[in-house]
Parts: structure tokens; C-alpha cells; sequence
């Protein structure tokens, strides 16, 4: 008979048993592992039907190029008629399910928490650090900008939250590592 080892620290996505926080210089990177994440495709000929649940999780319907965040919830746009959707995963650790519930027939959901890695970057020089990575010009980034983009060799997502509230950077968790190594190195770069 097999035994299964429940924890009540599962590790994240770096291997720790708490998240990895790294300062170098004024720059502090900080894995998130406390994100549920789901991504959300309308279903055609119901994409008005799916746009009004967006409407209700979120007041919007995030564009292309655009993240949206209300309370606890955040989306950001990652296709034609498609989002990911991220809440906090002690209250709602099974998201794709709490959104199927609430979208019906009107979106085909699926998990993806344990698919990405989540990074916050804040300090002065993130954006001097992340033009060593990538091609995105933060520079002209409004707040709630989103793009998929190529970060050192991995597609990521870039998401600008703003000066104060830094970027957001999702990559493959499969991963980590090597965008964590990225990142530090860029960081201690600048």
C-alpha cells in the first residue's frame, strides 16, 4: 500500500519550504507561490455570456495587452477571447473549479497553478534589469500592462503593476531555476 506525505508547506517551485526573497543592491526579488491561477477561453458563440462572468469577477474585461485587478482577483489578457485568472490560494485553492461553477457553458477552464512560477520585482533599476532580458519596452508600459514575451530563453509573462507595486514576471515552473538564475543575474548586473 502506498502512502501519500501530506504537508502543510508544500514546496514551492524553487524547492524551499517558504518563498526565496533576494535583494541585490536596491532590487528585491520574491517568488509568489501563493497564487491559484486558471486560465479562461469563451466558448463560441458565447463569449458575451463570458465576458458578463468576467465583468462580475473582476468590473472588466481585460484587454488585450491589459491586466485587471479588483480586491483579491486579477486577470490579464492572453489571447483572443482567452485570460488567466489569479486568486489568492488559501481562500480559493481550487480555482478552476470555483470559475467553472461560476462561468458554466459559457468558458472551457483549466488549471494552471502548478504551471507557472511567480515573481515580484520591485526597487529602483527593475526596469534597467529586465531590458537586459527581454525585448519589452517597460519604459512606455502603462500600469496594467501585460506581454507575453521571451525572458532570457523562456516564454514568460511580463505584467507592469506600476512603480510602487513593481512587476510581476510569470514563467514555466519546470523552469524556475533558470529564470530565477536570470533574474539575479540581471539584477546584479545593473
Amino acid at each position: 500500500m502506498t502512502e501519500i506525505l501530506l504537508t502543510q508547506n508544500p514546496l514551492t517551485a524553487l524547492g524551499g519550504r517558504t518563498p526565496r526573497v533576494d535583494t541585490v543592491g536596491h532590487l528585491t526579488l520574491t517568488e509568489i507561490p501563493d497564487l491559484a491561477l486558471a486560465s479562461v477561453t469563451a466558448r463560441q458563440g458565447q463569449e458575451a455570456a463570458c465576458q458578463h462572468h468576467l465583468i462580475a469577477l473582476l468590473d472588466a474585461v481585460p484587454a488585450p495587452g491589459r491586466a485587471t485587478e479588483r480586491a483579491d482577483e486579477a486577470g490579464f489578457w492572453i489571447g483572443p477571447e482567452a485570460w488567466m485568472i489569479a486568486a489568492p490560494l488559501a481562500r480559493d485553492a481550487d480555482l478552476a473549479a470555483s470559475l467553472k461553477q461560476r462561468f458554466g457553458e459559457s468558458a472551457s477552464i483549466t488549471e494552471q497553478t502548478d504551471g507557472w512560477v511567480v515573481f515580484d520585482l520591485q526597487g529602483e533599476g527593475m526596469v534597467a534589469a529586465m531590458e537586459l532580458l527581454c525585448p519589452v519596452d517597460l519604459r512606455r508600459m502603462d500600469p496594467g500592462g501585460v506581454q507575453r514575451t521571451t525572458l532570457d530563453h523562456l516564454g514568460c509573462f511580463v505584467w507592469w503593476r506600476g512603480q510602487e507595486a513593481g512587476l510581476r514576471i510569470l514563467g514555466p515552473r519546470s523552469a524556475a531555476g533558470s529564470l530565477h538564475h536570470a533574474l539575479l543575474t540581471a539584477m546584479g548586473a545593473i
